[in-house]
Formats: C-alpha cells, sequence, structure tokens
C-alpha cells in the first residue's frame, strides 16, 4: 500500500478525489463512458443515498476531464450548462458503496461538507446529484493545484512562506474544531489552491473520513494516512487532537522537505510514530530557527492533552500573523527533497492506476465468462469459480463476512463488482503478482525489460497526468542521470513499499 493512501477498516484507501486535487487510488470509468455489462441494470443500487428525489446531474453540468481519482470515486471538471460556469464534480458509483457503513460515510461526508461550507479555508459546497448508479457532489473548482505546487512556484522560500502555509492549515483545523468536525486526514494532497494568483487562499478538502464530534467520545477507528497518522490514532483511543499532531507533520515536512517519522514500510512509519524520536540535527534543521522547532515540537506532543490547541498555535509567536519567521531563504535542498517525496508517491500512484485499470478489465473478463446474463450478478458457485481465476486467496470466514456486507437480490445472487471491491478493500490486491507483472510489461512496452523514460512520459499522459511541471518532477526523481532504466524488482519494490 502506498505511503500516502488512507489506513483504516471501513475507508481503507485515499481520498476520493478531492475538489481539484490528485489523489489516489482506484480509478472507475466515467458516468457517461461506462461498460455496457455495469451499472444500471443491476436494480440492487437504485437505494437511495442522499435523501434526495433521483436527478441527472446532465442536466444541470457537462462533466469533461478527470481531475482526480480515489478509492471511492473519481474528480472530474464540470461546466454548469445555465452559466458556463467551471466546477468540480466527485462521481461516486453505488457499486462502490457496498455496506450500510458505506452508505452512513457517504451521507455524513456530505452532510459536513454542506455543514462547512461557506469559510474561506474550505472548498465550497455547491451540492449533491444522484440517480440509480452514481452520487455526484459539485463544488468549487481550485484550479491553482495543492499545497506542493503553491511551494514549487514560490521564487523565494522561506520560513515566513512555510508559516503563511501552516496558518491556513491550522485556521482550516480551527473551522473544523469550533464548527464540531473532526478532520481526521489532514495532509498536503487534501490542500488546495482556489486559484493560480499568487495569493490564492488555501482551502481544506476531503472530509471522506471526517466526523462530528460527539462530546465525551472516544475514538476507536484506525484511520487516516500513514505519515500523518497521530499516535494515539494507533492506540484506538484519539480525539480532535489528532488533526494538530497531522499539521505539524505537515510544518516539519514544510522545513525540512521530509516526514518526521520514516520507514519504508507502513508497519515501519508506524513503530517510528509511537517511537517518537524527532529528528532536528540533520541538515537543515541547524539552520532552522529556535520559534520554527519549538512550534513543530508542541504540535508533535505524543500526549494529546499536552498538545498545543488551533488556537494557541495561531498566536504562537513564530506562526501569528506578523510573527517573527525569517524572511531569509531556506536551505534548496528543502525543495529538492520535497520534489522527490511528492514525485515518488505520484510515481506509485501511477503505477497503481495502470494496475488497477488492469484489474477492473479482468474483473469482467472472468466473471462475463462465468454468467450467462447481464445483471452483474452470480450465483455462490459461480463466484468462487471467479475469485480463484483472479488470485485471490480469501478464507471462508473472511468471504462470509464480505456476503454479509454486499449482500445478495432478491434470488439469492451476488453482485460480483461489489464483492471484488470490497475485497480489493480489505485486502489492497492491487498487489496480485500475476497482475503486476502484466502492469509493469504494459508500462515497458518494447523497453526489452525495463520501463524507460519515454514509456513512462507516454504512460503519465495515457492517464491523465498531463501536468507538465508534474511530469518533469516524476522524471527528474527516478531519472537524475536521463538513462531511467526501471526493471521489474525495481518496480515491485515501488509497489509493495
Amino acid at each position: 500500500m502506498s505511503n500516502d493512501q488512507r489506513i483504516g477498516y471501513r475507508r481503507v484507501a485515499a481520498p476520493g478525489g478531492g475538489a481539484a486535487g490528485v489523489h489516489n487510488h482506484r480509478r472507475h470509468e466515467p458516468p457517461h463512458q461506462l461498460p455496457k455489462k455495469h451499472g444500471r441494470r443491476v436494480p440492487k443500487h437504485g437505494h437511495i443515498i442522499t435523501g434526495k428525489p433521483f436527478e441527472d446531474v446532465k442536466k444541470h453540468y457537462t462533466l469533461g476531464k478527470e481531475l482526480g481519482s480515489g478509492q471511492f470515486g473519481v474528480t472530474y471538471l464540470c461546466t454548469q450548462n445555465s452559466t458556463g460556469l467551471q466546477y468540480a464534480c466527485k462521481s461516486i458509483p453505488k457499486t462502490k458503496l457496498v455496506s450500510r457503513a458505506d452508505k452512513e460515510d457517504m451521507r455524513r461526508e456530505i452532510q459536513i461538507m454542506q455543514h462547512l461550507s461557506g469559510h474561506s479555508n474550505i472548498v465550497e459546497f455547491k451540492g449533491t446529484y444522484e440517480d440509480m448508479d452514481w452520487v455526484h457532489v459539485v463544488m468549487e473548482l481550485c484550479a491553482g493545484g495543492d499545497l506542493y505546487d503553491r511551494i514549487r512556484d514560490n521564487k523565494r522560500y522561506s520560513e515566513r512562506a512555510a508559516a503563511s502555509i501552516c496558518r491556513q492549515i491550522v485556521k482550516f483545523v480551527q473551522v473544523c474544531h469550533i464548527n464540531g468536525v473532526m478532520h481526521r486526514d489532514i495532509k498536503p494532497e487534501n490542500f488546495l489552491l482556489s486559484s493560480k494568483h499568487g495569493n490564492a487562499l488555501l482551502k481544506g478538502s476531503d472530509f471522506g473520513l471526517s466526523v462530528f464530534i460527539e462530546e465525551g467520545k472516544v475514538y476507536r477507528d484506525i484511520v487516516g494516512s500513514a505519515f500523518y497518522v497521530a499516535p494515539e490514532v494507533l492506540r484506538r483511543s484519539y480525539g480532535k487532537e489528532i488533526d494538530i499532531w497531522s499539521a505539524g507533520v505537515i510544518l516539519y515536512i514544510l522545513l525540512s522537505g521530509v516526514p518526521p517519522f520514516w520507514a519504508e514500510t507502513e508497519e515501519g512509519i508506524f513503530d517510528a510514530i509511537l517511537q517518537g524520536h524527532i529528528d532536528f540535527k540533520s541538515r537543515p534543521w541547524p539552520r532552522i530557527s529556535s520559534g520554527a522547532k519549538d512550534l513543530v515540537r508542541k504540535m508533535l506532543i505524543k500526549v494529546p492533552r499536552k498538545r498545543i490547541t488551533p488556537d494557541e498555535a495561531l498566536v504562537h509567536p513564530w506562526l501569528k500573523e506578523g510573527g517573527n519567521a525569517s524572511d531569509k531563504p531556506i536551505d534548496h535542498a528543502v525543495l529538492i527533497r520535497m520534489s522527490k517525496f511528492r514525485a515518488m508517491k505520484k510515481l506509485k500512484k501511477l503505477f497503481q492506476k495502470v494496475v488497477d485499470k488492469l484489474f477492473y478489465k479482468e474483473v469482467f473478463q472472468v466473471f462475463t465468462s462465468i454468467t450467462t446474463d447481464e445483471s452483474g450478478t452470480v450465483t455462490y458457485r459461480e463466484l468462487k469459480v471467479g475469485w480463484q481465476r483472479l488470485g485471490l486467496k480469501l478464507i471462508e470466514a473472511e468471504v462470509q463476512q464480505l456476503l454479509h456486507e454486499v449482500g445478495t437480490d432478491e434470488n439469492g445472487k451476488i453482485y460480483y463488482l461489489e464483492f471484488i471491491y470490497a475485497a480489493l478493500g480489505r485486502r489492497r490486491l492491487g498487489i496480485i503478482e500475476e497482475l503486476l507483472y502484466k502492469a509493469f510489461q504494459y508500462i515497458a512496452k518494447y523497453g526489452r525489460g525495463y520501463i524507460t523514460r519515454d514509456r513512462l512520459e507516454k504512460v503519465m499522459k495515457e492517464s491523465e497526468m498531463d501536468d507538465e511541471a508534474t511530469i518533469r518532477d516524476i522524471i527528474s526523481a527516478v531519472d537524475p542521470h536521463n538513462d531511467v532504466r526501471i526493471n521489474y524488482a525495481e518496480f515491485r519494490r515501488i509497489m509493495r513499499s
């Protein structure tokens, strides 16, 4: 699982494609390009999610290119038919909302967006539309990219610039908490720029893991994103203080270019978080001000009740408006490290997209070969044959749990796509060996056993990662000498790390 993916039980993978940011994980076909054997033929998906009457989003908006994808949905550029104004539309197929908990999560995400909408540091909510097969959430288009884009385009990156970014993130956390919301997935990718202008606002997005805070309740779900998760989340006993911890991790990255808790595997990252050792000795920390380090320490205190609050952080001498953060340029190595950190995450996302696309096709090929109709359902016996052909090694107890979550139709048949997606969410089955090798062969086509620079660039563009700066960052991260040759062992390591 990639290090920027979400962790947890119900909402396992990454963001469901925020307003205009690029998120991971699984790509769906756009609603206007859906395969014939998927969706509208399955009456079960007609259950109402939002509580509103069914309405076709395309009566009001024209959907355009993909902006980002997540485990539960894809975000598209959309144009309002009546005004010509552009927005972002997050489209979630009901095949992905397989359990009662998934449906409740979707409703809560929409409620929280409506509840918080109107604040300057939060992506504006425009409305929801639902039909038999899809839920569409229309929101403000943040066309300026994400937090990393602001840093990359900053001609004079300094502690003062880092403080300005951190201040907006802490203000976002403050607004969430004042309004009774715990975000639970604070990370750079979830902060988007309202426009490409230098003074554009940084806006928080993606409330897929957020909850309304219940006074006195101790939260126990393991959720969040590996690098940014607070130690008390891993101990299954936490409250809203986790959001400030995650903001503190971002501040550490803003000042040094890398996360404070680092390892090659998710388990290693968690061990480092629980140990809580923060490195202030390596470059560039000797040159970072004592005020900046003081704030990082206070945001990353392991004991939640001792951790600095958003209100306290916003009046900290280094962070406050007009505070003492220096305007002296930060060591250029910080920007290089930050660019490489981001690029490697995007490379993993690119590889995952190819794997998921191939898996999506294989699911259809396998199950259309063993079922006799186009209903999207199979018998239990057919399902068992199908998952074995796909290489899913599932134990019977897990199968029964998944079947309970997914359910059957009135004839006792199983919706196979729902079952497979539920299994994928549980097992992160993008790492099936045979499928990994097929994905590598596809990317490395004509590369004689290697993924070359040309093929990497071509596949990035095919996968709609067509932002030239992003392509340049990824190429430079993996190809400093202009002779990129990624073999299968390296590809496999990137996918499994």
